[in-house]
């Protein structure tokens, strides 16, 4: 994951290369070690520049990750374990979610139907049926009480 660069698909991988990292000091649980190391993980990746992925795929990245991207880099900050190799795993696995998530086209809009003539003549009856059942179960009143 690492060496080769993040896998997208069997068909789209990221190189190393237009990843970048940036490590600093992770607020949250840490012990004694809490302010001496950098394990909180900013990992970006330019989205602009790079040639991995089509045109109308990137255009549609762009769109969607509008607020996650600054310059043309689409990054992903993290911070939840206490180890930045575990921090790095997370930040690739959660670009690579969003990569995937981003690249994949929408499905087509249903079209619209119409019900046809003999449906709505069949609901149509099947409500007056429904109607006159209905109407023989209410109470004979008489008017000559």
């Amino acid at each position: 994951m690492f060496d080769s660069g993040l896998v997208i698909s069997s068909h789209l991988t990221i190189r190393q290369a237009e990843l970048s990292w940036r490590f600093s000091r992770s607020s949250g649980a840490g012990g004694q070690k809490v302010n001496k190391v950098e394990t909180a993980v900013d990992l970006s990746w330019n989205l602009k520049d790079s040639d991995s992925v089509e045109p109308f795929r990137k255009q549609r990245l762009l769109e969607l990750y509008r607020s996650r991207i600054a310059d043309g880099y689409l990054c992903v900050s993290v911070s939840e374990e206490r180890s930045q190799f575990q921090n790095r795993q997370i930040a690739l696995k959660r670009l690579g979610n969003l990569i995937r998530e981003g690249i994949k086209l929408p499905t087509p809009r249903r079209k619209k139907t119409y019900p046809t003539c003999s449906s709505r003549c069949r609901r149509i009856d099947a409500k007056k049926r429904r109607s006159k059942v209905k109407k023989g179960r209410r109470s004979r009143h008489s008017f000559d009480d």
